[in-house]
């Protein structure tokens, strides 16, 4: 007998009237708002505008949402097009199903956009914003507890997860792999806070610090996983993705590191203008700032998604 698991929600939907509110969605835009929040008080504390990330994000997140839903989409093109699936549920997004891959992609395109109108360097605003985007994933994980998708392997621990009967699952207990990347990212964000705090990071090198970071992580969680997925030379497609991703941010940290040492003192050009940025050489004000202020732990402000 199974003395202690993790509950799974009966339903990831709750009708207020005749409104749907589910789960998937809810904890996706909970995500958003607080890595909005929480990136605006890095960027402030590097010298940036208030209201500068968010103004980005207009761009960055309808751009990372599309991407997201392409990458797990064309990853997993035989849900949606293969025989007897109705490929109109490639467009229900909250039945859950977005790659983090493509949301980081695209949403770089789309903050690269937003960077380009307000003449700001995108490495710099991926600084800001690298510990938000993880702690925006740990909230989004969530959303497949209410989905009861993304479980690991069965097992007989007391963090089981329970899983009942349903579409392409068997009733049982598993290992809550959402939960285990939900953690991590929550590690991941406290890492980068860190390290960027320690050493001073700049010129995108706390962006690839987190993509690192993360992509350690999911190696192992993904290997984990038991949902249907493509494989190559024995290796769920994701777990291949998660290495070369992470060479990748290793090279970019060692490389930039050599080629752009230190930290920008100027992020925001118009910040500086009007006498709200902190950097640059002529104010030593800036530099305190980024030592003790904002940029602070995400347990100080109050501490995914399919793929």
């Amino acid at each position: 007998m199974d003395l202690a698991y993790i509950p799974s929600p009966s339903t990831g939907v709750v009708h207020l009237g005749p409104l749907p509110l589910r789960g998937y969605a809810f904890c996706i835009i909970i995500g958003v708002f607080l890595a909005v929040w929480y990136g605006n008080k890095r960027w402030i504390a590097r010298g940036g505008k208030a209201g500068t990330v968010a103004d980005i994000a207009v761009w960055a997140v309808p751009f990372g949402l599309v991407g997201g839903r392409l990458y797990h989409v064309v990853t997993d093109y035989q849900l949606y097009f293969g025989e007897g699936e109705n490929w109109v549920d490639a467009f229900k997004i909250w039945e859950g199903g977005l790659g983090i891959w493509g949301a980081i992609a695209f949403g770089a395109v789309g903050a690269w956009i937003g960077c380009r109108r307000r003449g700001i360097p995108l490495p710099a605003y991926a600084d800001a914003i690298a510990p938000a985007i993880a702690i925006a994933q740990a909230i989004g994980r969530w959303g497949n507890w209410f989905n009861q998708e993304l479980y690991g392997k069965p097992t007989d621990l007391p963090w089981a997860l329970e899983i009942s009967e349903g579409v392409n699952r068997e009733a049982g207990l598993y290992h809550p792999t959402f939960l285990y990347e939900s953690l991590w990212c929550v590690g991941v964000a406290l890492l980068v806070v860190w390290a960027d705090r320690r050493f001073r990071l700049g010129h995108g090198r706390v962006f690839a610090l987190y993509v690192a970071a993360y992509c350690a992580g999911r190696a192992w969680i993904e290997y984990m996983r038991v949902d249907e997925a493509h494989h190559v030379l024995g290796l769920r497609l994701n777990v291949w993705t998660a290495m070369v991703v992470f060479v990748l941010a290793v090279v970019y940290i060692v490389v930039s590191a050599r080629l752009r040492p230190g930290r920008e003192e100027i992020v925001e050009p118009a910040a500086v203008r009007q006498g709200n940025g902190a950097g640059g050489a002529d104010s030593a004000s800036g530099a305190t700032s980024l030592d003790k202020d904002a940029e602070g732990d995400p347990a100080d402000s109050g501490s995914a998604n399919r793929g």
